[in-house]
């Protein structure tokens, strides 16, 4: 099975710059997460909704690169059904005319099969 989460939108302290460390800016964060689906064992998007937002928010991290490997850990510790992983994160008002994004993809080495 898939889940896909499109546009997961939200405000958290997040850079390297001075400004970035006081106020909080919008980011937005898009996951494709493959999963072992069992009738006893499904994944509950809106618990990996809000362990993504609750990271990013309490962790203030400085580089999109921490953000990013970081909340991938959270995510196949937590939820051990994941098989894999495609996590984007975008900053759509750091810069006036682009949104900067970072993304990777990870297999999860850990899962039992």
């Amino acid at each position: 099975m898939r889940i896909e989460i499109e546009n997961l939108t939200f405000k958290c302290i997040i850079g390297v710059l001075d400004f970035e460390r006081i106020n909080e800016q919008r980011v937005t964060v898009n996951a494709i997460i493959d999963y072992s689906y069992t009738e006893n064992s499904y994944l509950d998007y809106a618990e990996v909704c809000n362990l993504i937002k609750t990271n990013l928010k309490n962790k203030k991290f400085k580089l999109l690169e921490d953000a990013l490997l970081d909340t991938k850990e959270q995510i196949f510790n937590k939820f051990k059904p994941v098989k894999s992983l495609y996590l984007k994160i975008s900053k759509p008002d750091i810069l006036k005319d682009c949104t900067v994004s970072l993304s990777g993809k990870w297999e999860n080495s850990y899962q039992l099969s």
